[in-house]
């Protein structure tokens, strides 16, 4: 299954190669550019089914995930499974719930988000879900890129897992070498 992932990607030219600027301030070079593939609704679909099939039997009842990719997630993962999906927002250093969003007390959340590096935004929407008191029954992404398996304490899934080296500014051979950081995304 994962070589028909990394085709969706590929198909879909979202794997770059360069010197890339991450989210988290790390430095890689390689980029997943998950809205390349989230664009097309049949990939989109099709990569939310394997997270949706896999928590199936967790009985979820809300699917929230993080702006900006989470929330196109959020929602196809809801709709296959039949259930609300919402997102959290950034409202300075914390994710929120906003827009009449809630979650009530022991409701069982599936949290969902594109690609999965340090693991910062998921952790923001776990704190969002936990502060209203949600029951969090699993994590789910399409690239775990991460170099080592992050632990958040429910079973995570990934469509696929690639580990992706990553430097630190301050460490990074590809500026060392002088090759041009390039920032995408937001």
């Amino acid at each position: 299954m994962s070589d028909e992932i990394i085709q969706i990607f590929r198909d879909a030219g979202a794997i770059l190669e360069g010197h890339f600027l991450l989210t988290s301030g790390l430095h890689s070079p390689v980029y997943w550019e998950k809205f390349r593939v989230l664009q097309y609704p049949q990939y989109t679909e099709k990569l939310c089914r394997l997270i949706a099939e896999h928590f199936k039997k967790d009985k979820v009842q809300v699917v929230a995930g993080p702006t900006t990719g989470g929330i196109i997630l959020a929602f196809e993962v809801a709709r296959q499974l039949g259930v609300k999906g919402v997102f959290a927002e950034k409202a300075g250093e914390v994710r929120v719930f906003r827009r009449g969003f809630t979650i009530n007390p022991d409701e069982r959340v599936l949290i969902v988000d594109d690609i999965l590096t340090t693991g910062g935004s998921i952790v923001e929407v776990i704190d969002a879900v936990r502060k209203l008191k949600g029951n969090i029954v699993g994590i789910g992404v399409l690239v775990d890129r991460s170099e080592q398996t992050k632990d958040f304490g429910v079973p995570l899934f990934s469509c696929l897992r690639s580990a992706t080296v990553t430097y630190r500014p301050d460490g990074c051979p590809l500026c060392a070498a002088g090759i041009p950081l390039v920032k995408l995304g937001g």
